[in-house]
């Protein structure tokens, strides 16, 4: 079990994907000693049973339609809470540093004199594909893979396509509202319009939704999934056929009796 600190510091901990038993052993003990824990819209609600009663436990999640705390609030909190001689645990759906803002929040931290420690997440841009059966890597199909943004902060902020055109396997994040335009950008860019896409909906998670079809017309075919979700393009989404996993991620087959049997053991 880490520690009391004996100065403020404040633990960016990594939630996972969407299934909680995905989280780390680290994060896991983090989250039971935290006075404080300050957590994202895509934080599975199981993981925060695992808070102490009496620690304090404030949403700040943020989604696509708009923002309940503006980043400089959530900043604010955390150094307010640490300045109190409180554990605060910051939790974070995915990997606080893909597309988590998670480096923000610790530059912010250390402008303030507060230490900041990464516990490290799975990002859905790994555990997504793979909980499907699409290995984002394949010596014989793709040598490489880029993750990207579909969202950014600036309006015309937009990922080099040309040059991620020529990448064996692209995940773009945060890009279902986009999926049009990201799928178009790509053609006009050079990549043929019959690439394999996948989307899936909610990955890792018992409300996991997969759809499969090409850059040319997978903005039709995954038109009725809502965020989050996962975008995977190239020919790796094509050995998903032939790997087959079982229809149901993890999270659904064990339920959370396994991580919590888990946790009566480790402590």
């Amino acid at each position: 079990m880490p520690s009391r600190p004996e100065s403020a510091v404040v633990y960016l901990v990594g939630a996972g994907p969407g299934d909680p038993e995905l989280i780390t052993v680290k994060g896991l003990k983090l989250l039971r000693l935290a006075d404080t824990v300050v957590y994202d819209r895509l934080v599975h609600p199981d993981l925060l049973d695992y808070v102490r009663p009496d620690a304090a436990r404030i949403f700040a999640g943020k989604s696509p339609e708009g923002h309940s705390y503006r980043q400089e609030d959530i900043n604010g909190l955390l150094i307010e809470h640490a300045r109190r001689g409180r554990i605060v645990v910051r939790l974070k759906g995915g990997d606080p540093f893909v597309f988590g803002r998670g480096g923000e929040e610790c530059l912010a931290l250390a402008a303030a004199g507060i230490r900041c420690e990464v516990v490290p997440g799975i990002t859905s841009a790994v555990a997504v594909p793979g909980g499907v059966g699409i290995p984002l890597t394949h010596r014989q199909v793709s040598t490489g893979f880029a993750v990207v943004t579909g969202r950014t902060a600036y309006e015309n902020d937009e990922p080099d396509w040309k040059a991620l055109a020529s990448i064996g396997t692209i995940v773009v994040l945060m890009g279902l509202q986009r999926l049009a335009e990201v799928a178009h950008s790509l053609i006009q860019a050079g990549r043929p319009s019959k690439t394999p896409v996948a989307v899936i909906a909610s990955g890792t998670t018992n409300r996991q939704v997969a759809v499969f079809g090409t850059l040319s017309d997978i903005s039709e075919r995954a038109r009725n999934l809502a965020p989050p979700a996962t975008i995977v393009i190239g020919d790796v989404v094509a050995l998903r056929d032939r790997i087959r996993p079982q229809d149901k991620p993890a999270s659904a087959l064990h339920g959370p009796a396994l991580l919590r049997s888990i946790v009566v053991r480790s402590t």
